[in-house]
């Protein structure tokens, strides 16, 4: 019975007696598995060493601007908002790098053929949809004494999207690299974006154009003033909060005049349409205690304009608030924090995030009251890939009293989480 209790055959089997064996079958092996093997690894361990090579590239750009003798404290301050600084155009067309953040910020409405009607239908089948076009710099932080052409002072950002009812969702694209290599440029003389093949740009004659092959998407617009340039607030500084350097340099372009071409699935339609430009710059935007904002810009059909904006608290308060008006015949008034009331009156909760925002809502303005309807519900933007926000930015339509009066866009951010420039 004790020789029943021995182990199997197999443990009287050394190291020593398999040693000839693997010298003899792996030459013959290894030309047979290797182009079996070697992609495989290559797809699980390529991606994890990329990973690696890049958060260590990044570490050592952080560290970059601590080095030598040079210490926080003499990282370069950001340009700060005064008020009484008059704008100069065409060089306030441009970027400011001295600021912390800028955008130029373009959304509108495009008449499209509609797919849905007969051949044989008229040029009046047409319908609407939204579209958005910005281009964000960010200034790091990085010492600007700094040498290497690798340190990421500035950054270039953009985003674009359609608003299509057809589509029932955003369709959106998003890109980020830092300033230079022929890559992301922000000219400081006038309006002259790019971002790889993303481009804006404005010539002499005020045009704009701008070229956005997107994912699922490629735009190329001419934008044609028809009214004057409109600055914000006081000559342009326009305060965002209870102390004056929460502020920003902010003007407008509305009631631009959109022609050219929408490209989606390889088939082209010319578009036309209206828009609204903002170009604002700032370095200290927002009290510590706001969460976010909300913002409309609405082209009337009078030819007149309306901007709106409250910054919220975390509990919906606003800690300010501003409008502007200016009709038909050119004349612009301003509206103070306490002249300024947003008001929702219907809420769509996100099944993404899970977010609400209050997608349509009541404005009142000095006794005015506005009204402001989406296009569609779900105009929701996730760009955590480049700014790190998500929020709502969508086409509405504008009524004054129960009447239609005009279309535009509203930008509501803050409501997943507190938004942070």
């Amino acid at each position: 019975m004790a020789g029943l209790n021995r182990g199997p055959m197999r443990d009287t089997v050394s190291p020593s007696m398999l040693r000839p064996l693997l010298r003899v079958l792996l030459p013959a092996l290894l030309p047979v598995l290797l182009p079996v093997l070697l992609p495989v690894l290559l797809r699980v361990l390529l991606p994890v060493l990329l990973r690696v090579l890049v958060l260590t590239l990044a570490l050592v750009l952080m560290m970059m601007p601590l080095s030598g003798t040079a210490h926080a404290t003499d990282l370069p301050r950001f340009a700060p908002v005064t008020p009484g600084k008059a704008l100069s155009f065409p060089r306030d067309f441009g970027a400011h790098p001295g600021f912390r953040t800028e955008w130029w910020y373009v959304t509108g409405w495009l008449d499209i053929a509609d797919s849905t009607a007969g051949s044989n239908s008229a040029a009046a089948d047409r319908r609407p949809i939204g579209f958005q076009v910005t281009f964000f710099r960010s200034a790091t932080g990085h010492d600007a004494s700094n040498p290497s052409r690798f340190a990421p002072a500035q950054l270039i950002i953009a985003h674009a999207a359609l608003s299509d009812p057809a589509v029932g969702r955003l369709q959106h694209d998003q890109k980020i690299a830092r300033a230079g290599f022929g890559v992301a440029s922000a000219s400081e003389t006038d309006t002259a974006l790019k971002l790889g093949r993303w481009t804006m740009q404005r010539a002499a004659d005020g045009r704009y154009t701008v070229s956005i092959p997107a994912r699922d998407f490629n735009l190329q617009l001419t934008l044609q003033p028809t009214v004057p340039l409109l600055q914000q607030g006081e000559r342009g500084y326009s305060r965002k909060g209870p102390r004056a350097e929460q502020a920003s340099y902010y003007y407008s372009q509305p009631q631009l005049k959109v022609s050219g071409s929408l490209t989606r699935r390889g088939k082209p339609q010319a578009v036309q349409g209206s828009a609204w430009l903002d170009h604002e710059w700032s370095s200290t935007v927002l009290d510590p205690a706001a969460v976010g904002w909300d913002w409309v810009g609405i082209n009337l059909d009078d030819g007149g304009a309306l901007m709106a904006f409250r910054i919220r608290d975390a509990k919906g308060q606003a800690l300010w608030a501003h409008g502007m008006m200016r009709d038909g015949s050119g004349r612009q008034t301003t509206y103070r924090p306490d002249q300024v009331r947003f008001m929702p009156l219907r809420q769509w909760r996100s099944p993404r995030t899970g977010a609400s925002y209050p997608v349509a809502l009541a404005i009142e303005i000095a006794g005015m009251r506005w009204q402001v309807e989406p296009l569609q519900d779900d105009q929701e933007l996730d760009s955590r890939a480049s700014t790190g926000a998500v929020y709502w930015e969508g086409a509405v339509r504008a009524l004054r009293d129960g009447q239609p009066a005009g279309r535009g866009y509203l930008e509501m951010t803050g409501y997943l989480k507190a938004l942070k420039l």
